[in-house]
């Protein structure tokens, strides 16, 4: 047990130096009786008012803002940015596409708009709202791709109702997609790798691509990573991915 404690305290130190670097604030669960469980806050960033007045160009905050792009959809949709590496690098691959982000922690989304900002792309755009909200911005077909990358697993039972593949958001997901659109999952997280099988599952969704070590796939030569995925794959973590359609039943 001593060596598995020790394991788990290198990653746990790793970890920790990874968050304290990237902006977030860790501290420990005092009621935890060993340095296993921590929490990570996004620090509030200085002058963030400012911030995203500077790229205001790059942001939709109501869904009439959308109209100025109706003549690029459907549109590919990240969910849950993160600092923005995903979008930007996918954007650059794919200047033809319009891409657009939607990141609920206002700290995270700033970096991620400067970024995108700096790399003088004209082809991304983001959204500060909550997932559950976007069928108030897009209707039915007018989303071709939605990505899940690394989101929050929300470990607790308590909370699996805000887990991103919890099937509330996938009803919100199936209704803005258009007919061939697809969902495009990664996660470090074995537990929501799994509970994401089985909701999609039960909610009529078709899975494909299924892997538990999606660097060690063919196809994984065209995949862009996420700057969580490069930190979990350089500490010899898999990448758990699936690809999730929803094909209507014809009645």
């Amino acid at each position: 047990m001593d060596l598995i404690y020790k394991v788990i305290s290198i990653i746990c130190k790793n970890a920790i130096e990874y968050f304290t670097k990237n902006g977030y604030t860790v501290f420990r669960n005092q009621k935890c009786r060993k340095d296993t469980e921590y929490f990570m806050r996004m620090r509030k960033k200085k002058n963030s008012e400012a911030r995203l007045e500077a790229c205001a160009e790059l942001i939709i905050n109501t869904p009439e803002d959308l109209e100025a792009y109706r003549d690029r959809f459907p549109v590919c949709l990240e969910i849950g940015c993160g600092k923005g590496g995903f979008i930007r690098d996918t954007a650059k691959r794919h200047p033809d596409r319009l891409f657009i982000a939607a990141e609920l922690q206002t700290s995270a989304i700033i970096t991620a708009l400067e970024n995108s900002k700096a790399a003088e792309l004209t082809n991304v755009r983001f959204m500060n709202v909550n997932a559950m909200n976007l069928g108030e911005f897009f209707k039915k077909g007018e989303v071709k791709e939605i990505y899940l990358n690394f989101s929050d697993p929300w470990p607790k039972k308590g909370h699996t109702k805000r887990r991103l593949t919890y099937r509330d958001f996938l009803n919100v997901y199936k209704n803005i997609l258009s007919d061939d659109g697809v969902i495009k999952m990664k996660t470090d997280n074995d537990g929501l790798f799994e509970f994401s099988l089985e909701e999609f599952k039960e909610c009529g969704w078709t899975l494909d691509k299924i892997t538990y070590d999606l660097h060690s796939e063919p196809y994984a030569a065209d995949n862009i990573m996420t700057e969580y995925e490069k930190n979990f794959s350089s500490q010899g973590i898999n990448i758990k991915a699936l690809e999730a359609r929803f094909i209507a039943s014809e009645e």
